[in-house]
């Protein structure tokens, strides 16, 4: 299970990486507040998954190294532009991730699926971010229209992401496999992502 920890330990530090860059885009106190928090949530679960690794004898640096041209590569072209985007991406980006992440554990030895779930799982910060953007696209349609586009590009380059990472990657495209049962049982699994998507962006309002 060396690959996927290691692309979800990559996804988490470049997760705390981003927040704390997007933090400064928060017009309030206690938004900057909030943001810090998630990144440091996000650097805890990047420290269970490098233990999981270093258990197994798996340094994390290594490990990751393959993953991140994709991950990168996702995360440039979803750079946020505001700050409203950018709490749409963290809570809509990170939930499209633990989807499909989600999804391959379920197939997965106890163990693993728990390291996996406790990674993946949504904590209250996640609150603060449906406030934020529900109180502003309940007060501007144009907003409400611009983040729905935007969300629907966010699901698009994360589906994008996922199809590269497995087919650069034997034993990520074995896990979803065992998981999905044949190549119909993947088209099935993205189709479900799209359904979680589309019942994310309604918490939000968009």
């Amino acid at each position: 299970m060396t690959d996927l920890f290691a692309v979800l330990a990559y996804g988490e530090i470049s997760a705390f990486y981003r927040l704390a860059e997007e933090a400064k885009l928060s017009p309030t106190l206690r938004g900057k507040v909030a943001v810090a928090k998630m990144a440091s949530a996000e650097m805890d679960h990047f420290k269970t998954l490098e233990a999981a690794l270093a258990e197994r004898g798996v340094e994390v640096f290594d490990a990751m190294a393959p993953f991140v041209r994709a991950l990168d590569a996702y995360h440039a072209s979803t750079d946020p532009s505001t700050w409203l985007e950018s709490m749409v991406k963290f809570y809509v980006g990170d939930g499209i991730a633990a989807d499909f992440y989600g999804e391959i554990a379920g197939a997965l030895a106890p163990d693993v699926t728990a390291v996996v779930r406790d990674v993946l799982a949504e904590t209250s910060h996640s609150e603060f971010v449906v406030e934020e953007v529900r109180r502003a696209v309940s007060a501007s349609r144009s907003e409400r229209d611009r983040l729905t586009l935007w969300g629907r590009r966010l699901l698009g380059e994360a589906i994008t992401q996922a199809q590269y990472v497995m087919a650069q990657r034997d034993e990520l495209t074995d896990l979803v496999l065992t998981a999905t049962g044949d190549l119909n049982g993947i088209a099935e699994l993205f189709e479900r992502m799209q359904v979680s998507h589309a019942q994310r962006m309604a918490v939000l309002g968009i």
